[in-house]
């Protein structure tokens, strides 16, 4: 296992970019980036952020939300795959899933103005169920053109950090190595790891010496109640934790499409993506399918509680699933854009059964209940520490 000193022995350069997509972007690498590349990773987080954000009254995303009676929105070719990766999620969660939930966030108070304070009568109109603009029925869309015909207000939250991270990846992999396959890996001088606010893409060169990633406590940010481990690969978690507002976390930015509220039903969630073979299921990175995941005697977490002990597997799953696309390109796109398909099913867990998910994706996943029930697949790269 890697910890924090290997790592930095390993990857020693870091190039940051604390402004990106306001979380920042952290890169370790094994070789230096260059300043003309840091500049052109720089240059196209700018032009992201100015295509996709909803923080912008400039953006595209920005100029879709105040156009009245809609309009026509020519979206740049990397946008494309996004746009497939969503309507994936929509179909695989029934609609709970849906990047026109910018409103609902806005009606909740998370808008451009971050008022944090809720409308009136916001109840009366979040959600597809009081006839909010959907992603299926109100965006029109030929390739990246989309055609609206009201105001329809997009918010890519639930993949755009993890999808930034992809583009950027691929831009690394260009000019200083790595593959999206662990059979060109090659020497140690490739690797480098992508970390945005926690979703992350590693690509190193040993799978025998992964990379450990702490599993944060929802309800207490210091403190880890778990550890993965991986190699190559998106790692994504996802927690209402360090965004929400009102009492006793009652308003966070992850929502139900459908109702437009606040998911209630889980506290936070790790989903792994393996370009690798590393999730095998082996009882290294997990537990067999059926049993309850891997916990050596005597791993503990400061200020855990006796219920995250509680572990149990997820359905009998053996973690890496079968995965029934819902068509050709969300399958293509799921595989090219592992870290943007992890980031979203992170997401999607909170409103989608896991074994639901599991009919259209192939990935791993650990989630933890407000009630402090900690659950995982058998194949998920890493376990929770008790008590």
């Amino acid at each position: 296992m890697v910890g924090m000193s290997q790592l930095q022995q390993r990857m020693p350069y870091t190039t940051a970019f604390p402004d990106a997509l306001g979380t920042g972007i952290i890169i370790r690498s094994a070789q230096p980036i260059s300043p003309s590349m840091k500049q052109d990773l720089q240059t196209f987080i700018n032009e992201y952020d100015a295509t996709l954000s909803r923080f912008r009254s400039d953006s595209l995303v920005g100029r879709m939300a105040a156009a009245n009676c809609g309009g026509t929105y020519e979206f740049p070719d990397w946008a494309l795959p996004l746009f497939h990766l969503y309507d994936a999620l929509h179909t695989a969660s029934r609609g709970a899933i849906d990047p026109c939930v910018g409103e609902d966030l806005t009606r909740l108070g998370y808008g451009a103005d971050m008022t944090f304070t809720v409308e009136p009568d916001a109840r009366e109109y979040t959600g597809s169920i009081h006839g909010r603009p959907t992603w299926r029925n109100d965006v029109e869309r030929h390739g990246t053109t989309l055609v609206t015909q009201r105001a329809v207000h997009l918010d890519f939250g639930a993949c755009g950090k993890g999808y930034l991270v992809d583009l950027l990846a691929r831009r690394l992999r260009e000019n200083i190595g790595g593959t999206g396959s662990i059979e060109g890996i090659g020497s140690t001088g490739n690797e480098w790891l992508i970390d945005a606010g926690g979703d992350m893409a590693i690509n190193g060169s040993d799978a025998a010496q992964p990379v450990s990633i702490g599993m944060e406590d929802p309800d207490d940010t210091s403190n880890a109640i778990g550890i993965a481990h991986m190699s190559h690969g998106s790692f994504c978690a996802s927690a209402p934790s360090r965004r929400h507002w009102g009492a006793a976390y009652e308003l966070h930015h992850l929502l139900n499409a459908i109702d437009g509220l606040p998911a209630r039903g889980v506290a936070a969630t790790w989903v792994a993506v393996s370009t690798s073979d590393e999730t095998d299921g082996s009882p290294a990175t997990g537990a067999r399918p059926g049993t309850a995941p891997n916990t050596a005697p005597g791993d503990t977490a400061p200020g855990s509680t006796p219920e995250v002990a509680r572990t149990a597997a997820l359905a009998n799953r053996p973690g890496v699933s079968t995965g029934t696309p819902t068509d050709t390109a969300a399958d293509a796109t799921f595989t090219a854009f592992p870290t943007a398909a992890a980031d979203g099913l992170a997401t999607a867990l909170f409103v989608t059964e896991p074994d639901r998910l599991a009919q259209y994706f192939t990935f791993s996943c650990a989630l933890l209940t407000p009630d402090r029930r900690a659950m995982m697949d058998s194949g998920f790269p890493g376990r929770f520490l008790t008590a």
